[in-house]
């Protein structure tokens, strides 16, 4: 099985799918902000949540649900800094998922990823992990939401958790686009083999 990359070329390529997997596991997973409401554990993401309020009709009182699920549309995302964080961080995990997906397949492929195309992807995977990192910039904006607030001890404010505290998603989502953007960028330089010059 031929390869199109060096050896740098073929550590890029597997740091660049990891870099990708941890960031979208990240951005899919609803503990980006962790809390209780009603002495129940609740947490957030961008586009999910898990527990949430429920009127329960029978006995008259608003119990909570401990499930996990997403907002029954994108209006119904808490503020419309986290409906833009969903946006942007999702393209960006988008653009560091093909990157990585390519990348992978130079390990099989000849002459797929020369240094012109390993170049490219690493601008690709800058571009990808910038929009990750305004994404999480962004997040904390939303903290100022009736949502976040009730579940905060209605304490918290923008860039103020209140009683909550920032979950392990958050930081999944961010080492994985810093790691992106500082490593696998650089790497991506030195990825692609010289194309052969054939005579005409």
């Amino acid at each position: 099985m031929a390869s199109s990359l060096t050896c740098a070329g073929v550590v890029w390529a597997l740091l660049s799918f990891l870099c990708a997997v941890a960031s979208c596991v990240g951005f899919f997973m609803p503990y980006w902000l962790l809390g209780s409401q009603m002495d129940k554990p609740v947490s957030f993401g961008t586009f999910r949540r898990c527990s949430y309020p429920v009127r329960d009709e029978v006995r008259q009182t608003t119990v909570m649900l401990e499930q996990c699920g997403r907002y029954a549309s994108f209006q119904g995302i808490p503020s419309l800094e986290w409906r833009i964080c969903t946006v942007v961080t999702g393209v960006g995990c988008g653009l560091l998922l093909l990157v990585a997906l390519t990348a992978l397949m130079g390990c099989c492929i000849s002459d797929l990823i020369s240094r012109t195309i390993g170049r490219v992807a690493g601008g690709i995977q800058f571009v990808g992990a910038l929009l990750i990192g305004s994404g999480c910039a962004l997040y904390p904006l939303g903290w100022d939401s009736e949502e976040v607030r009730q579940t905060c001890s209605n304490s918290s404010n923008q860039f103020e958790l209140g009683s909550c505290e920032i979950g392990w998603a958050y930081y999944c989502t961010g080492a994985g686009a810093l790691a992106a953007m500082l490593v696998c960028t650089w790497l991506a330089c030195f990825a692609g083999k010289k194309q052969k010059q054939y005579p005409y």
